[in-house]
């Protein structure tokens, strides 16, 4: 808990990794059925891919001094995947199992340079992450997630991180058994172009409910998986809501979900643009801990938001 206490008290945000998967996938050519790159845990050629890619991002941290949020490789090891994917749950905990010893053997390596580097546990929907009407209600969240959750717990995450949440109901459930493993957990909604989640329910809804429904348990929340310009203008209302945002990790494009589901290529937006982007975030999220990116980021936009945000910190 020390490093996890630590990161809520930080004055200057940690960086955490970009767009893992689509780097992955795109850029480096690998391969795995429903962007399951947890599947690729087994693969040695993958394993030095994704080594030099948390060493790049590491870097960054110790060049910038701060902290990082060291994210495990296991968005789609929620066993209720398992079918899709042509595993048993034991081989999905497996994995699970796997990735967290990878990236404890990553924060050997670098803990002497970064400090703190926390281990971060990350869950994804048990449905697809665009597509809000395949979500579970609370409780099923808790049933579906509970057995990974409690894997990472024993593998010995710091805390756990839901990403690409498209609905309330889940990531309560998440939350709920979060808290059976006895882990903190931060909770990530993704919106649509319109700032909305893919529900219909707004930041603020959203926020407001969960918190009703876990008392208060999430550490912070977090967006991820949108470009800023699409939640922007939400935040701007400076109300009470945007002080729970904790964290945000961008796309670099401006396509809606619909139209990055629908493309073979990899749209990488604009780099600097992206950094300049997040030194305005940066103003309008009094509570930011920690940032990083989503689809379609890499290194570049990762570095260009660092200088931007820590900047205009350090100023």
């Amino acid at each position: 808990m020390t490093n996890v206490k630590t990161l809520m008290k930080t004055g200057r945000p940690f960086l955490t990794d970009g767009g893992f998967e689509t780097w992955l996938f795109f850029q480096r050519g690998f391969e795995a059925p429903n962007f399951a790159a947890i599947l690729l845990m087994d693969d040695e050629a993958a394993r030095e891919a994704m080594r030099s890619y948390f060493d790049g991002f590491l870097a960054m941290a110790e060049e910038a001094q701060t902290g990082f949020v060291l994210d495990t490789n296991t968005w789609r090891g929620c066993t209720a995947w398992g079918p899709a994917l042509e595993k048993s749950e034991a081989q999905m905990l497996r994995l699970s199992e796997a990735a967290v010893s990878f990236a404890k053997e990553i924060r050997a390596d670098w803990q002497s340079r970064v400090s703190p580097i926390l281990l971060n546990g990350v869950i994804g929907p048990a449905g697809d992450g665009y597509v809000a009407s395949e979500a579970p209600d609370a409780g099923e969240a808790r049933k579906m997630h509970q057995p990974q959750i409690d894997c990472l717990a024993r593998a010995g995450v710091d805390m756990i991180s839901a990403l690409t949440m498209t609905n309330t109901e889940e990531a309560i459930g998440i939350a709920q058994a979060a808290a059976q493993a006895d882990l903190p957990v931060v909770l990530s909604f993704t919106v649509e172009t319109d700032g909305r989640l893919p529900t219909g329910e707004t930041l603020e809804q959203a926020i407001a409910r969960t918190d009703e429904k876990t008392a208060g348990a999430p550490l912070y929340y977090m967006v991820n998986c949108a470009h800023p310009d699409h939640f922007a203008e939400t935040l701007k209302t400076g109300a009470d809501w945007v002080e729970r945002i904790g964290g945000v990790r961008a796309n670099a494009s401006r396509l809606s979900h619909a139209e990055l589901d629908a493309s073979e290529t990899l749209d990488d937006g604009d780099p600097e643009e992206f950094g300049t982007l997040h030194a305005e975030l940066g103003g309008l999220l009094p509570n930011l801990r920690v940032f990083g990116g989503c689809c379609g980021t890499d290194h570049r936009h990762v570095g260009s938001a660092s200088k931007g945000l820590l900047s205009q910190e350090a100023a």
